[in-house]
């Protein structure tokens, strides 16, 4: 099939979900989005064997959310997102003239997909956090702002502008981040310099690319500046630093503390939510890491968790005004993998979440059919 190209290698990771279906080269089902690679052995078969990824679309325009009147699904539109991530960032480097109209289409499409399904997109990032790449991490980043800021109820135009700046941020470090995450050295000298000097050079690429939104521009800048005067790359403080900045901050903090870095294992999401809480004590806003860590939830959507009745079971659903967490059971009592899935309301005293599960191995999962979609 033409719209079919071979999977390279280094685009599957060991005990990672795989973000697409994989198909053999007659375009046929071998392995659906969720399913974990458990060995590098069978990494290697599949690149052998020849399998097949979907093209991404090789458009010019960035898709327009509000052309496209389709339920959003995330988990099917992962790989899209990602993609016009990339396009809209090497427009950004590039100067590229659609680059200002590209991050409009792209930051729509991100809120979109959270206020119409935000519990799966929260999901994405959990599910993917075991080793993810620099884009992944940038789309986590505008997830998580886009959590917090309907928490706090920010207004639709500057919530707009920090999504705009989650996705942008980092867009100085993007070539070489990848690497600084997989290396389990300490930091050069020349690599300290880039990453202490990348909010300001970030700045000037969409400055450079006609994207002038001084809002935007600042929230870029600060978003590496800390309450207590701590950060980079002008040790701004207290007053000084914008809300958006301060919140971007945190959402960034809160991703790199829960995925997998060449120098450290990840953290379980307590030990997240204990560090966030230890920075947010540092400033005079603390409502604003509280509304994050709200928006999360203690055992936010595509989490593992134990329940009451020994089975492990996977939370897909943060709790409402009458109801706790849902969850869907895939692992029994017993140890045993469910062929299927069970619905839990955790709220019944037989499905009380007792804790956190961090399993060596991720299992495998259908999230179409964890989260209702067709």
């Amino acid at each position: 099939m033409t719209n079919l190209v071979r999977v390279a290698p280094g685009a599957l990771v060991v005990g990672k979900p795989l973000p697409w279906t994989v198909y053999d080269a007659h375009g046929r089902v071998l392995l659906t989005q969720g399913y974990v690679i458990h060995s590098n052995t069978q990494l290697e078969q599949l690149f052998e064997q020849g399998l097949f990824h979907p093209r991404m679309p090789e458009k010019k325009e960035t898709p327009e959310a509000t052309e496209d009147v389709r339920d959003r699904n995330p988990f099917y539109d992962y790989p899209v997102l990602l993609n016009t991530l990339e396009t809209t960032l090497n427009a950004i480097t590039a100067g590229e003239a659609s680059a200002f109209k590209r991050l409009l289409g792209l930051t729509r499409l991100v809120q979109r997909s959270c206020q119409e399904a935000p519990d799966p997109c929260l999901a994405l990032v959990h599910l993917y956090s075991v080793e993810p790449t620099a884009f992944e991490h940038t789309l986590f980043h505008a997830i998580v702002c886009q959590m917090a800021a309907d928490q706090l109820g920010l207004d639709s135009n500057r919530a707009s502008i920090l999504v705009a700046a989650a996705l942008t941020a980092n867009i100085a470090l993007h070539p070489i981040l990848d690497r600084l995450n997989a290396s389990p050295r300490t930091l050069s000298d020349d690599q300290r310099d880039i990453i202490h000097r990348h909010p300001e050079r970030g700045a000037q690429a969409l400055s450079q690319a006609g994207i002038d939104n001084s809002l935007l521009l600042d929230i870029v800048r600060q978003h590496h500046e800390r309450a207590d005067g701590a950060g980079y790359p002008r040790g701004l403080e207290g007053g000084d630093l914008l809300p958006e900045a301060e919140l971007l901050s945190y959402a960034e903090l809160y991703v790199a503390l829960i995925t997998r870095r060449g120098y450290r294992p990840r953290l379980s999401i307590g030990d997240a939510r204990k560090s966030l809480r230890e920075a947010g004590s540092l400033s005079a806003r603390p409502r604003l890491c509280q509304a994050l860590l709200a928006a999360l939830t203690p055992y936010p959507p595509g989490c593992l968790v134990r329940l009451a009745n020994n089975e492990v079971a996977v939370v897909t659903h943060r709790p409402q005004v009458a109801s706790g967490h849902r969850a869907q059971a895939i692992i029994s009592a017993q140890g045993d993998r469910y062929l299927g899935a069970f619905q839990r309301h955790c709220q019944e005293l037989d499905y009380n979440i007792r804790a956190q599960v961090e399993p060596d191995v991720m299992p495998s999962m259908d999230f179409g059919l964890l989260w209702g979609f067709g």
